[in-house]
Formats: structure tokens, sequence, C-alpha cells
């Protein structure tokens, strides 16, 4: 009887074992949210006289250890071109480079044959892949152009170059998030080559508009195009930029009318 009961004893402990391993299993750890806040004015700065820009990351001559890259977005940089001037013919590889247009226009040419001119309100994008070589110039020889040039690293490095922009209404982005570049190939956004999203978004003053992460492990850069908003309890204003980290969700609240994109990407980078 005693042996019976210490076999009895032994085979519970074993189950509390085994199913104390399989809940602990099925339990994801707690996520510990990690934020960057880089303020406008802190960003790096360059005058070429025809090229004015701002550097959220390093980039070109200017270097800080601690902005080199946010996960998978390398590079950030808000442009001004004066009239009849552009970025002449240059090269890259396995790099996705996007351009938004924020007033004026821009002219795309690269070896491949891809070519377009694009204005505020559309976005294009280019896969470098292999390798291409191209060029940027102001689309019109009067008017400045305001455009952001934003670089993110590729999923898959090698593949062949490609090019393409698109036309996204002002109006699918009032108060709600409007998807403009993204992994999938279909729907209305732009495909890139990286697990990726980037949303724009405009929002009325005194409104909330929350933001779901799209994948485990992923980060969302918030930068500020116009206005002032604020982020789980951080104020961010007119080209503030914030990154976030270890959560699933943020919320932005518009402390006036703001004009506000969203970069979602991997924090590892291969």
């Amino acid at each position: 009887m005693k042996k019976y009961s210490r076999l009895s004893g032994i085979c519970f402990i074993l189950l509390v074992i085994s199913v104390l391993n399989v809940y602990s299993q099925s339990v994801k750890p707690r996520k510990t949210m990690k934020t960057t806040l880089h303020k406008a004015e802190t960003r790096g700065h360059a005058n070429h006289g025809w090229l004015d820009s701002y550097h959220t990351f390093s980039f070109a001559g200017y270097y800080d250890p601690s902005r080199i890259h946010f996960g998978a977005l390398r590079v950030l940089n808000d442009d001004v071109v004066k009239g009849g001037f552009g970025f002449g013919r240059h090269p890259h590889d396995n790099m996705e480079i996007i351009s938004i247009p924020l007033k004026g226009s821009l002219a795309h040419a690269d070896n491949t044959g891809g070519s377009g001119t694009i204005q505020a309100g559309e976005v294009q994008i280019m896969s470098a892949g292999t390798g291409v070589e191209h060029s940027e110039q102001n689309g019109s020889r009067q008017e400045d152009v305001n455009f952001l040039q934003i670089w993110v690293f590729p999923k898959e490095k090698n593949i062949a170059p490609r090019y393409d922009q698109k036309k996204f209404s002002r109006e699918a982005r009032q108060d709600k998030w409007q998807t403009l570049v993204s992994p999938t190939q279909e729907g209305e956004s732009l495909w890139i080559n990286q697990d990726a999203w980037f949303s724009r978004g405009e929002i009325s003053k005194g409104k909330t508009l929350p933001y779901s992460l799209h994948k485990d492990n992923q980060g969302v850069y918030v930068f500020v195009l116009d206005g002032s908003i604020t982020v789980n309890g951080q104020v961010l204003n007119k080209r503030d930029g914030f990154g976030v980290s270890g959560t699933d969700a943020i919320h932005l609240v518009a402390n006036e009318n703001a004009d506000v994109l969203l970069i979602e990407v991997p924090m590892q980078v291969n």
C-alpha cells in the first residue's frame, strides 16, 4: 500500500510539471516597450545651396553612433531641392528606396528604363537589388521640391531592380490610416521587398487614431509631417520622430490637425 501511495504521489508531481510546461510554452513573454525620441531640431543638417537636407539618421557628413538606424529603417532625409537642380546619376544596390514629395515635383530616371515624375500625394519606390544607377531631379525649373528620401534594408538581397510609383487620394486618409507601402503585391499599396508597412493619416484635432502592428518583433517609427500629436504620452510636433518597439499597438491623439507618417519595420536586421 505504501509503495502504491509513493507511486501515486510521483505520478501526480509529474503531471503537475507537465501541465506547467505546457502552460509556460503557451503563454507569450510579456513585451517591454522601448521608445526613441528624435526632436526635429536634433537632426543632422547640411545646406549645399541647391540642396537643403535634414537627416534623422546618420548620413553622408552627419554621423551619430546612437542614430544609425531604427530596425530596418536606415535613412529618413527631409530634402529641399531648388528649381532646376537635383541628384545626378549615382549607384545603389540592395536597398529599398522610397520617395514621398510633400511639395513640388520630383523626376526620376534610371539605367533600367524606369522613369516618371511624381508630385505631392504620390509615392515612388525603387528596389535597387543587384544594382541600379538613377537620378532624381526637381521636376520644375522655378519651384523648390520638398520630399522625404527613405531607405529600408531589404528582406532578400540581389533581387532584380524594380521601379514603381502611385498616386494616393488625400480623402482616403482623413482620420484613418492609408497604406502607402506594404510587403504584399496585391491591393492598393506599393510593394516593398521587406516586412514593412508605410501608412499615412491626417488626423483632426481632438481625435484618437490607434495603430496595430502587423507582426511580432516589429517597431513603428512615427514621423510628424505637420501639426502636433501625442503618442503614448509623448508630445510630438512638426518633423519630430518617435520610434516605438516592444508593443502590439500605439495610440495617437491629435493636439491640433496633424499629418503623420508611420513606418513599421522589423527590428532585427539581417
